[in-house]
């Protein structure tokens, strides 16, 4: 028995010895737990995650570790878009998507997710995809065959029959059912578990009408309070959280009432809405920025008119609502629908989200701390500390004065692997 736990002890000194050591050092770090600047950081990464955070240059690097020296930069966490769809493409719009075979879709969503980690977000929520592509997109991740983010799958999007999240676009004699459509509290119920079944994380329900849909309005509710209540007793109790669509006032209402964990655009919600969202601690998910693509190059990609229309009544009723939300201290996590506009230009919401009325700090920690919360994981991402996995990004300038800098990050770094370095 002796023997047995020297050999043990032995091993496990081996085991440490082995571990890939990396020490990143910069000019400056935004720490977004304590809202401030840390002047001189010293981060210490070891298999993946930070082991250490410590200050001053002359800090000793341990014997054998490498170097990752970031002279004038300013280092964050890396960032976390709460609202993806990796295998959308804007330049698709309305029918010219028909054009493809099914499989076009994941293949051009390899590039979409490297795309969205070379732009500085190192995780990001999937919120609905085809053919569980976004559990694939995860798996051959963590396989490292593809270079992407870390992945909350979603997989297909729960929707009531002629929804938004149904498939509209077709005549009747395709026969186009969603894969997710459900009518009752025990067919949605059923809906849950499939996608929890096969990889999905978190819960998708389009709980109004929406922009991108044939034959419904962004302010409709199309699912009833006990649909969405079902819905959200289901998936929490298989632990995962679920994210509602929802532009209208009734619907946001009503998912809030439910349970659901996050309000997806929430462009129409009125002061009723605000006041249950704080009420019961429901994050905000508006997706302030995309609509600037859409308007500028919708139409030239095939987006149909009416679809433009819709885009064009509610794009300045939720920038305002945004503002308004805020104001009120409602609880807000950054999302920008990418796919809606190119996944490389995410960070261009972080300008609309201080134009809207946030500090350059309150939208990073919407970007980190926060989504980190929303998405249940806290011990893994969303700060560069002690325990988390090492994931951080770097900028030329000082995003507080100016967070343009996030439009264009210089260095990612995942795991404590460097991904990009320009």
């Amino acid at each position: 028995m002796i023997r047995y736990f020297a050999t043990a002890a032995l091993a496990a000194l081996s085991v440490a010895a082995e571990a890939e050591t990396v020490v990143v050092t910069a000019d400056r770090m935004v720490d977004v737990l304590a809202g401030r600047v840390v002047e001189r950081p010293v981060i210490t990464i070891v298999d993946g995650r930070i082991s250490a955070v410590s200050t001053g240059a002359a800090t000793a690097a341990p014997e054998g570790a490498k170097r990752i020296d970031l002279p004038g930069k300013t280092i964050l966490p890396g960032l976390i878009d709460m609202h993806v769809h990796l295998d959308g493409n804007p330049r698709y719009g309305g029918y010219t998507s028909l054009q493809f075979t099914d499989l076009f879709w994941p293949v051009q969503g390899v590039g979409n997710a490297r795309d969205m980690l070379h732009a500085g977000f190192t995780t990001v929520r999937n919120v609905g995809s085809e053919g569980y592509s976004d559990v694939a997109y995860k798996q051959a991740t963590e396989e490292g065959l593809m270079e992407g983010p870390r992945i909350v799958p979603a997989a297909h999007a729960l929707s009531a029959t002629g929804g938004h999240c149904d498939s509209t676009y077709l005549p009747p004699s395709f026969e186009a059912v969603g894969k997710a459509v459900g009518d009752g509290p025990q067919e949605l119920r059923k809906r849950v578990r499939e996608q929890r079944k096969y990889g999905a994380e978190v819960i998708k329900v389009c709980a109004t009408g929406g922009v991108f849909s044939r034959n419904t309005e962004p302010g409709q509710q199309q699912l009833s309070e006990e649909e969405l209540r079902a819905i959200a007793d289901e998936a929490h109790q298989w632990g995962l959280k679920v994210a509602a669509h929802a532009h209208g006032a009734a619907g946001i209402k009503a998912a809030i009432r439910a349970g659901i964990d996050t309000i997806e655009h929430a462009s129409l919600i009125d002061a009723e809405g605000v006041r249950l969202a704080k009420e019961h601690g429901t994050w905000l998910a508006m997706d302030i920025f995309n609509t600037e693509y859409t308007q500028a190059e919708g139409a030239r990609n095939g987006v149909m008119e009416d679809n433009l229309r819709k885009d064009r009544e509610i794009a300045q009723l939720q920038r305002d609502n945004f503002r308004t939300a805020h104001e009120a201290g409602a609880k807000m996590v950054f999302a920008t629908d990418a796919g809606v506009m190119p996944h490389g230009t995410a960070g261009g919401q972080f300008r609309v989200m201080t134009e809207y009325g946030m500090t350059p700090m309150e939208a990073i920690q919407a970007a980190t701390r926060n989504a980190a919360q929303a998405l249940g994981r806290e011990a893994d991402v969303g700060a560069i500390a002690v325990g988390r996995y090492g994931d951080i990004i770097a900028v030329d300038g000082d995003p507080l004065a100016n967070v343009r800098e996030l439009e264009d990050v210089d260095v990612v770094i995942k795991g404590g692997e460097v991904v990009k370095d320009d």
